[in-house]
């Protein structure tokens, strides 16, 4: 089992869904993701929350076994988010958004976290990601996440992570605006000409496809009887995914299929409650028996 860095947001997201709602809950990109991969893996996170974070939060990430030793506390408010979404479940419509501390966070590299097994960049500023690529040992993989607001705004400075890294996981709107290009597959092939050896795109209730200089693999969403909330569906994903590849090692074009799996399962627990609420009940004999059923979904025999 290697150890997996993590750098990203932790949050307070107030969500209305057709569902429901949910007011100040935990949220934030390295919030859904370290949860999700430490079921997996060890995991160290790096975020700022302000003076506002409870401690029962805390303790729940801790009791997952995640590093916070890389988390720190600020005087200020914690950063918040609040969204809204239709029926049309794969787009949030965001109502607010208060950067509070984030506005102004560096990320800092505690010693024991320079040489990481495996990094995961999290949705923040292109130059504040390149700065953490400099500032660790070369990881044997690099997986990265941005949104528009970046790709929009600091496109050059995006596109020098991007030719150092191995992974990109960003969702189908996102690749779209960075490949300039409605087709997913000449988006793809703009991409990897830049640097990443694997582009996976998230597509919501549409499941995921992860493209490579040879090949094209996808896999269906998961059919739930209830969905809640969408929130941080992506970042469990890729928490999933990272994690599972960091427990195996394996990074085979089959162990990353398994990891594409894993991660689509991890996500589809997510969605089915507000929060975090709903990997906080799981466990790991709920994972791998909804692996199984996902194997199930998608196997068939080949007659030719």
């Amino acid at each position: 089992m290697g150890n997996l860095l993590v750098v990203g947001s932790m949050a307070f997201d107030t969500v209305r869904t057709p569902f429901g709602e949910a007011n100040d809950v935990l949220g934030g990109s390295a919030t859904y993701f370290s949860t999700s991969a430490s079921f997996f893996t060890d995991v160290d996170l790096i975020a700022v929350v302000g003076e506002d974070f409870p401690e029962e939060h805390l303790t729940f990430l801790r009791e997952r076994g995640i590093n916070l030793a890389g988390l720190e506390r600020r005087d200020g408010k914690t950063f918040r988010w609040k969204g809204e979404y239709t029926y049309q479940l794969n787009e949030a419509q965001t109502l607010e958004t208060h950067l509070n501390v984030l506005e102004t966070f560096r990320p800092k590299i505690p010693e024991a976290y320079c040489d990481p097994n495996m990094l995961f960049l999290g949705n923040i500023d292109p130059d504040l990601q390149m700065d953490v690529l400099n500032k660790v040992t070369r990881p044997s993989i690099v997986a990265c996440d941005t949104m528009n607001f970046w790709i929009d705004g600091k496109r050059d400075a995006l596109w020098k992570v991007l030719e150092k890294i191995d992974i990109l996981i960003i969702n189908d709107g996102e690749a779209r605006a960075l490949g300039e290009d409605p087709n997913l597959v000449q988006v793809a092939k703009q991409i990897l000409s830049k640097g990443p050896k694997h582009l996976i795109i998230k597509r919501g209730e549409y499941g995921v496809l992860m493209f490579t200089g040879k090949q094209v693999f996808g896999a269906p969403a998961f059919p739930l009887e209830q969905v809640k909330d969408p929130t941080g569906a992506g970042d469990t994903f890729a928490g999933g995914f990272m994690g599972y590849l960091a427990s195996t090692g394996d990074l085979t074009d089959e162990g990353l299929r398994r990891a594409i799996i894993y991660g689509s399962v991890m996500a589809s627990f997510n969605v089915e409650a507000f929060s975090l609420d709903r990997l906080r009940h799981l466990d790991r004999k709920e994972i791998d028996d909804r692996f199984r059923e996902f194997k199930r979904l998608t196997h068939f025999d080949d007659l030719s």
